[in-house]
């Protein structure tokens, strides 16, 4: 009786471990996609309060402030 697998290389590799390996990838994958998605929701956040605090004109005061002291 053959054991179901892939035979790679010639080297039979069982069903099982093909499934073990592909779950363990999607685990990692899923892995990196989750913190990818928390360092682009960071630069974001960072982005949107940057733009909120010029628009607010904070950068222009600090500027004046610093040309005054100057």
């Amino acid at each position: 009786m053959e054991i179901l697998g892939i035979t790679l290389f010639g080297l039979a590799i069982p069903l099982w471990l093909v499934f073990l390996i592909v779950i363990i990838a999607v685990i990692l994958i899923w892995k990196i996609i989750k913190f990818a998605i928390k360092i682009l929701i960071i630069v974001i956040v960072f982005l949107v309060i940057f733009f909120g605090l010029d628009l607010l004109g904070f950068f222009d005061a600090i500027q004046n402030l610093i040309a005054g002291i100057a």
